[in-house]
C-alpha cells in the first residue's frame, strides 16, 4: 500500500489565522485569536480557527499548551525542540532548553524499551514582572 498522503492545502482563512498567530509573541486562545481576527477584517469563522491551530499543532508549526484550568493555548514558536517556562499570571511564554531533560528521558525511555518516545515539559510559576513583592 503507498502512502497517498498530500501536504494540506491552506485557504485563505487558514493562512490568516497563521500569519496572525506569527505575530504575537505570547500564547493566545483560539478565542482570542478569532477576536483579533475579526477586528482585523477577516472573514473567519471560530470553527476555521479551531480546525487550523489544530492541523498546525498536529503537523509541529506551533506549540499548543494547555492553561492550569485546561484551555488550549497556541503560538508560532521556534522549529527546535525546547520546552516553556510559562507565567501563571499573565501567560508570558519564554522558551528554554534542556539538555539534562533530553538525556534523562532517552535513558528512561531505553531502561523501559521505549523508542521513538517525545515529550512535552511546561514549567509554569510567576515571572518577575508579576511576582508581588
Amino acid at each position: 500500500m503507498s502512502d497517498t498522503t498530500q501536504p494540506r492545502r491552506s485557504t485563505r482563512q487558514q493562512a490568516a489565522v497563521a500569519n496572525q498567530l506569527a505575530q504575537l509573541p505570547d500564547f493566545v486562545s483560539a478565542q482570542e485569536l478569532h477576536a483579533q481576527l475579526r477586528d482585523e477584517g477577516e472573514s473567519v469563522g471560530l470553527a476555521t480557527v479551531y480546525r487550523a491551530l489544530q492541523a498546525m499543532t498536529a503537523e509541529g508549526q506551533i506549540d499548543m499548551l494547555r492553561t492550569e484550568d485546561g484551555e488550549a493555548i497556541y503560538r508560532a514558536c521556534s522549529t527546535t525542540h525546547h520546552h516553556h517556562l510559562v507565567c501563571r499570571e499573565c501567560g508570558r511564554a519564554v522558551e528554554v532548553e534542556g539538555p539534562a531533560v533530553e538525556r534523562w528521558a532517552e535513558q528512561v525511555s531505553a531502561e523501559h524499551g521505549f523508542t521513538d518516545a517525545h515529550h512535552v515539559i511546561e514549567i509554569v510559576g510567576t515571572c518577575a514582572d508579576c511576582r508581588t513583592v
